[in-house]
């Protein structure tokens, strides 16, 4: 059982004992500086668009200007918001109503809209796949001295280049930057590797945590916590040396995630961890803020009025759902369906306590890379017992399964979904649940294109038909971990293909597919988008796992 004492000590002890080992000869300080030619920009003190300019952003919103809330929020004040926000006010009290032709022309005359990322490349028409990849590189990187958007941009400036996603996304994102990482080492870009790094831990430094993505809107949550394999990928490059440079910001990760476990009690829960009856300390999604997230505000304003529940309890969990990665999907919902019974915050993933198990066993390693004996053991055993609960908590014995566990109903929600896949990628199954577990893959989510997210088809983006690049690369890690070698070559050929002939059709990487049907994938809040950052590097790594498989 995880006690709340193994956390509240670890993190009260590790800065003095990280200082000691520091003193004590463990390493040098100089060897935990951030090695870079750039001068790292100041915290920034923008706002968010629905603080610095908030009454004019509701009103473009509201009225749906842009086809994509996103492109609202992305808009460039040219000047002092406050002079703009102050200027609309007047506005609307000389002209009362303001029509849709009125209020695009303010927009027009007082911001710019955001940058568009340029992703049609000039090649030939049998241009390979692998060639392209490579090729897109260079367009989906970003260097912060060419991306100054002006002081009142939404953008957070970075101390080093960065690849973005692409299409509507143009700045950092947290989980999707690791799986564009394993295409960049594949590519021999381990500079872009390191770099990326240094900016997710000068994030840490920073924030305090890795936000959503680098813009002010996504400052107030984070995303699914892959910064210790992204350090992992780094040291097999760079050598254990990383795991001690980046020690600092781990650990401050997980105090991110482990925050308030010292202040709660059985049945109660305090942003992201929650304790159960019987002590077990877990994680759950939270999204910290309780209002309509500004890159959906009109979305979320028009489902609160559709749904019978206090509007702040909708919204707090959209932003933990949108925290998860998955939004939106049907394992959020107490129907299975409709976005108005969302309850992501009652819910613990087991997927986000995989993630924060690999954390802990990072931690375990780092301190031993740092000559921290007691600290190295502190975090294994922290590790064990998270792997004991998810072991226990998660497990669906009848159908042979990890799923999600509702904390406050205290019951498995039975969701068969692609996070199953999790506990085998980062060593939590042991061999019997891992078996059965990839016996339920086969039987329930493999497809003609690859691996489907869900078994239910509800329109919500990360449900079926859908699949996705993470999830399959995932699959495929865990399966193969676990001896299950050719099932594992059965999703990364089939999911291969399926990029494969959404290419030769479009000239284009996506960033979800149709696995159904094989084609390019639907549903969400937004038009499918093209670039794209994580389809890239899973492709090009499973490509390379797998040559024989992806020249059939």
């Amino acid at each position: 059982m995880t006690t709340i004492g193994d956390f509240r000590q670890a993190r009260l002890g590790w800065a003095t004992l990280l200082l000691a080992g520091l003193l004590l000869g463990g390493c040098s300080t100089q060897s935990l500086e951030r090695e870079s030619s750039r001068e790292p920009p100041a915290k920034t003190a923008r706002q968010s668009p629905d603080r610095s300019w908030g009454p004019v952003m509701e009103a473009v919103a509201m009225a749906k200007l842009y086809p994509d809330g996103k492109s609202v929020v992305d808009l460039v004040p040219k000047r002092d918001p406050a002079a703009i926000v102050a200027d609309f006010e007047q506005l609307r009290q000389r002209e009362g109503a303001i029509g849709k032709a009125r209020l695009q022309a303010f927009v027009d005359a007082n911001f710019d809209p955001r940058p568009e990322n340029e992703t049609r490349l000039g090649e030939d028409a049998d241009t390979s796949i692998e060639a392209h990849i490579v090729n897109l590189w260079p367009y989906l990187t970003r260097d912060p001295a060419d991306t100054d958007e002006g002081p009142w941009s939404s953008l957070v400036s970075l101390p080093e280049p960065y690849v973005v996603p692409g299409g509507r996304f143009n700045e950092m994102f947290y989980w999707d930057s690791y799986f564009t990482m394993l295409g960049l080492a594949r590519s021999d870009r381990f500079d872009l590797v390191r770099d990326m790094v240094g900016n997710f831990a000068w994030l840490i430094d920073t924030y305090g945590f890795v936000p959503n993505g680098t813009r002010t809107y996504f400052l107030t949550r984070s995303q699914p916590p892959f910064f210790a394999p992204m350090v992992a990928l780094l040291a097999e490059h760079d050598g254990d040396d990383v795991y001690r440079r980046y020690l600092p910001e781990l650990m401050r990760e997980h105090d991110y995630w482990m925050r308030g476990a010292d202040e709660i009690g059985p049945g109660e829960a305090r942003e992201h961890v929650v304790e159960l009856a019987d002590g077990t300390l877990l994680n759950r999604y939270h999204g910290s803020e309780n209002w309509p997230r500004p890159e959906a505000y009109a979305a979320e304003r028009e489902l609160a009025a559709r749904s019978d529940r206090p509007a702040p309890e909708l919204y707090g969990h959209l932003r933990a759902a949108a925290e998860s990665g998955w939004d939106f999907s049907s394992r959020w919902m107490a129907d299975g369906q409709h976005q108005t019974t969302i309850e992501t915050r009652d819910i613990l993933p087991v997927d986000l306590n995989a993630l924060l198990y690999q954390l802990e066993r990072t931690l375990a390693r780092s301190w031993r890379v740092q000559g921290d004996a007691a600290q190295a053991a502190r975090f294994e055993a922290m590790a064990e017992r998270r792997q004991s609960a998810i072991n226990r908590v998660f497990w669906q014995q009848d159908g042979g399964y990890y799923t999600d566990y509702d904390w406050r109903e205290g019951r498995l929600t039975d969701a068969i979904s692609a996070a199953m896949v999790y506990p085998l990628a980062f060593g939590v199954a042991d061999p019997a649940r891992a078996d059965a577990t990839a016996a339920t893959v086969r039987r329930e989510l493999l497809r003609a294109g690859g691996m489907v997210t869900t078994t239910r088809d509800t329109g919500e983006q990360w449900d079926a038909p859908n699949g996705w690049a993470p999830l399959q690369w995932l699959a495929v890690a865990g399966l193969d971990r676990y001896g299950h070698d050719d099932l594992a070559e059965t999703i990364a050929r089939r999911w291969i293909e399926t990029n494969r002939e959404v290419y030769r059709q479009t000239g284009k990487l996506v960033e979800k597919y149709d696995v159904v049907d094989p084609a390019v994938g639907g549903g969400g809040e937004y038009d499918v988008v093209d670039g794209f950052g994580w389809t890239n590097g899973v492709l090009l790594d499973l490509i390379h796992r797998y040559p024989a498989a992806a020249h059939r």
